[in-house]
Formats: structure tokens, C-alpha cells, sequence
């Protein structure tokens, strides 16, 4: 009877130090994970803003008929999108872990928001870039 209490109380011993070393390991790869994540949203968002200028300042060079669509990935907590237009930025702010990030991007040309805005919803985004005389309009796609 003796060596019976043993054995159990070894095997307690060794399943709790299996759970702690299992609760540790499982709240690491959760901090992992939601940082992993934030760097996602954020390389989505630069990708898009990249785009989005990129096309801006092809379509204004090109002259006042012309246009471009392109397509962006908006991320969950993506609380806005704007544009300085005193500033020619565009500007993405993004709820992260580690608190609100907004990203800027500088344009070489002017831009303004188009009479179709940019909405914030999650989701594939048809994004209208259309060149006037003296400025570049941005906007939702509408079909």
C-alpha cells in the first residue's frame, strides 16, 4: 500500500508540472499570434497605401482623362481612412494591440477625396483613381 500512495502522488507531481509547462507554452503562442497578426494588418496597409499613391501619381502624370482601379485588402479594426489634402498624405489609422497606429503616406501630387469616400468595412476594396486638371481623385469603385 505504501509504494500504491507513492506512485500516485509522483504522478500527480508530473502532471502538474506537464500542465504548467503546457499553460506557458499555450500563452506564449497566444502573445505570438496577436503580434503576428498586427504585423499583417500592418503590411496589408502598406501594401494598400503604396498602391493607392503609386496609381495616384501614374494617373495625374498621365493627364486629366485618365484612370485607374485598383483592388486593397482592408483589415478588421481599420477605424479610418483619409487624406491631408493640405498635406497631400493619405493616412490609415488601425486599432492594434499596442494601442491606435496610424500609417501616412506622402503623395508628389495633390489628392483629395473623390464624391464616393473610402469606407471602412473589412474586405476586398475597388478603389477609383481618377486624374483632373490639377489634382487626383480617390474614391470607391461603383459599379
Amino acid at each position: 500500500m505504501k509504494k500504491r500512495g507513492q506512485i500516485g502522488l509522483e504522478y500527480l507531481i508530473i502532471m502538474g508540472f506537464v500542465t504548467m509547462i503546457l499553460v506557458a507554452v499555450l500563452g506564449i503562442a497566444f502573445i505570438y499570434s496577436e503580434s503576428i497578426k498586427d504585423r499583417i494588418k500592418m503590411s496589408q496597409m502598406e501594401n494598400c497605401g503604396n498602391k493607392i499613391i503609386s496609381a495616384s501619381e501614374s494617373v495625374f502624370y498621365a493627364g486629366s482623362p485618365s484612370k485607374a482601379t485598383i483592388s486593397c485588402y482592408f483589415p478588421q479594426n481599420l477605424l479610418s481612412v483619409s487624406i491631408d489634402e493640405n498635406e497631400d498624405m493619405l493616412i490609415f489609422e488601425l486599432q492594434t494591440n499596442s494601442g491606435v497606429t496610424k500609417i501616412a503616406f506622402s503623395s508628389k501630387v495633390e489628392i483629395i477625396t473623390g464624391s464616393n469616400p473610402l469606407d471602412i468595412n473589412p474586405g476586398l476594396k475597388r478603389i477609383e483613381i481618377k486624374a483632373q486638371s490639377d489634382n487626383v481623385d480617390i474614391g470607391k469603385k461603383t459599379d
